[in-house]
């Protein structure tokens, strides 16, 4: 039975993506709790810009958790020097989510090496998804056995297939599972996933895969909505019950394999980052009630 969210919203985290153009880290983590927010969800960069260890002084202050890390990952390239530098950023990245108290790094895993968000070329160095998903596999499990070390379980995110090339190879949740299975076989702890309500809704083996995963797998659980229409495929999420994914039947599917932890609402929206802060944060407040 899915645990009642109604009255209470303690089982809310704010992916700190969802007011990012409104608000720095710091005044994010205050204001969230002001609101009696108990997690976040934050980015390495909002991290970077405020300060590792003054992130991890005011988290304490307040008595706030993590509900996840954002991210590591990206691990296609062009060379085998540009494979060895995304090893060695998740490895910092390992180490910054083990100074903030994470449960988990997630792992956006990169796709074609050239498209990546950022990049100034825009075009594929190669396009061999074949190549970018042995490159991602080969960089999950280099960065599994430092993560195993220092105890920072990893969880992969799948993206939408309309990612596939420039953010992420791994678009299923039975991707991500496979890999937990080859690469974690034992089930240990250390490798599970990080699913996202928006790129996995339309999956007709999701509730299978959800049943596959269980509590071992089931890492971190990331909720928003899918508009009709989209008008961008990046940046248009929904505010929780703006949309078309059944959320409370999905958390429902995710409750009974076993996971007890946060709801994390990560919102990229022009929409909504044109809006108050203040405001943003209370209508997750009122959404998770109501339609999470």
């Amino acid at each position: 039975m899915s645990r009642d969210f109604s009255n209470s919203h303690q089982w809310l985290s704010i992916n700190t993506a969802t007011v990012r153009k409104q608000w720095p880290l710091d005044r994010i983590i205050d204001e969230c709790a002001r609101r009696e927010i108990r997690a976040i969800s934050p980015w390495r960069d909002q991290v970077a810009a405020v300060g590792l260890e003054a992130t991890a002084r005011q988290l304490r202050a307040h008595g706030m958790q993590l509900s996840g890390y954002c991210r590591g990952g990206f691990y296609p390239a062009a060379d085998a020097a540009g494979l060895q530098a995304a090893l060695d950023d998740n490895r910092r990245a390992i180490d910054e989510a083990k100074t903030l108290g994470a449960p988990c790094l997630v792992l956006v895993v990169g796709s074609l090496p050239g498209t990546t968000p950022g990049a100034l070329a825009g075009q594929p160095v190669y396009t061999s998804l074949a190549r970018a998903r042995a490159e991602v596999r080969d960089g999950i499990a280099a960065s599994l056995d430092y993560a195993k070390r220092v105890g920072m379980p990893l969880a992969i995110e799948p993206l939408h297939p309309m990612q596939a090339a420039e953010r992420a190879c791994v678009n299923t949740l039975e991707q991500a599972l496979d890999l937990c299975d080859e690469l974690d076989p034992d089930r240990s702890g250390a490798l599970g996933v990080a699913l996202d309500a928006y790129h996995v809704w339309w999956d007709p083996k999701l509730q299978q895969q959800i049943e596959r995963a269980g509590a071992q797998r089931l890492l971190a659980y990331h909720v928003c909505d899918w508009l009709v229409p989209t008008r961008d495929l990046l940046n248009d999420r929904g505010m929780m019950g703006d949309g078309v994914i059944e959320l409370k039947a999905l958390r429902a599917a995710v409750e009974a394999a076993g996971y007890r932890g946060f709801a994390e609402v990560e919102i990229f929206s022009e929409h909504w980052w044109q809006q108050p802060g203040e405001r943003v944060l209370d209508t997750c407040i009122e959404r998770h009630r109501s339609a999470v």
